[in-house]
């Protein structure tokens, strides 16, 4: 893609510098700014796209993935701005916009992942900084998407099939460029792709959908879906919110014979095509009145599902109370949901445990 761009910009009748720039040294960050000022004689955008993630939790990072997330997102953030800073300054139009989220304390966005969360408000605590620090001069705002984005991240994280889940990165683009018309005035702010298209006037959002009429993956840090809206409403400024507290749910009676079934079903549904597809050992403990430890071997020939531990090691452990269990695998809760809501904690490959998502959605009708 780094090659093809720049004929693309100019096809369009753009102008382009390629430049391949590792954004945690902060000499090749200032040449190729220098290099940029000298073909286009000044800049007047900078985009703060490059990110690193791991969506493991603390014990489970190691620390060479903490140090690349902080050195990439906020780290080479901040130096980028720092190099473009002097010539946005001389620039009637000058626009910093920085792909991170809304800066929401709501613990459920740490727990599963505090350091990626860490590097990415990284991000958009420069916005607030650098918006205040230059306002009149330079509009400093962040963008960030209300659902999931088809991009190579994503085909890492959810593998094969997790794209008909998703926007076409055509919507930030839009969203970008609405963002970019705005004056300089326009700053400090934390803007939701689809909110500021909507001001634009769009209505249809399917055009933006890799396949339009599926139902789409939410993306983090957004409390705007019922399973996962645990905020209380902070009654003064500055107020820390709180995680609202979940009543007990009685237990049916009849879970261990749901779980059961839903193994079986699982089972009737294995191949060596999904084997080979998936690769894995997923172990589940299910807690709860009927709970357990269930397994599901997509790694050996023919795959097999069963009550206990695998008897190989488990890529990936999933740990949640029978009644979500049921309710995951017969499509009634997704798996990013619960996982982002904290009713689902995994241990293990990440990637592999958004593999089983594709498995889950071609079992839905038959559970």
């Amino acid at each position: 893609m780094l090659f093809c761009l720049p004929f693309v910009v100019e096809a369009a009748g753009g102008r382009a510098l390629p430049c391949v720039v590792d954004v945690r040294d902060e000499q090749q960050i200032n040449d190729a700014v220098e290099k940029a000022v000298e073909k286009f004689g000044g800049i007047d955008i900078l985009v703060n796209n490059a990110s690193a993630i791991s969506l493991t939790n603390t014990l489970e990072t190691p620390t060479k993935r903490v140090d690349l997330m902080m050195s990439v997102n906020t780290r080479g953030t901040y130096l980028t701005s720092k190099a473009c800073i002097p010539f946005l300054k001389k620039s009637k139009i000058a626009h910093i916009l920085n792909l991170s989220p809304p800066l929401n304390l709501n613990p459920m966005w740490f727990k599963q992942h505090c350091a990626y969360t860490i590097a990415k408000y990284g991000m958009s605590m420069c916005v607030l900084g650098m918006a205040e620090e230059f306002r009149g001069e330079i509009a400093v705002n962040a963008l960030w998407p209300r659902t999931a984005i088809h991009t190579a991240a994503m085909d890492m994280l959810g593998g094969s099939g997790v794209e008909s889940q998703c926007r076409k990165v055509d919507i930030i683009a839009d969203a970008a460029y609405s963002i970019f018309k705005k004056p300089k005035s326009f700053t400090g702010n934390f803007v939701i792709d689809e909110n500021i298209l909507k001001e634009e006037g769009i209505k249809n959002f399917d055009i933006y959908a890799v396949k339009p009429g599926q139902p789409l993956l939410p993306d983090f840090f957004l409390d705007e879906h019922p399973e996962v809206a645990v905020i209380k409403q902070m009654e003064s400024p500055g107020a820390v919110p709180e995680a609202k507290e979940e009543k007990p749910q009685p237990q049916s009676k009849a879970h261990f014979g749901a779980v059961e079934e839903t193994f079986r079903i699982v089972k009737d549904s294995l191949s060596d095509d999904v084997v080979k597809a998936t690769q894995a050992i997923y172990q589940f403990e299910l807690s709860g009145e009927d709970g357990g430890t269930w397994f599901l071997d997509l790694k050996n020939r023919g795959g097999n599902v069963g009550h206990g531990e695998p008897s190989d090691k488990a890529d990936v452990v999933m740990s949640m109370s029978t009644d979500d269990f049921v309710k995951m695998f017969s499509g009634k809760l997704k798996p990013t949901v619960a996982f982002m809501s904290g009713k689902l904690k995994i241990k293990g490959n990440m990637a592999l445990a958004i593999k089983l998502e594709k498995l889950m959605n071609q079992m839905n009708s038959r559970l």
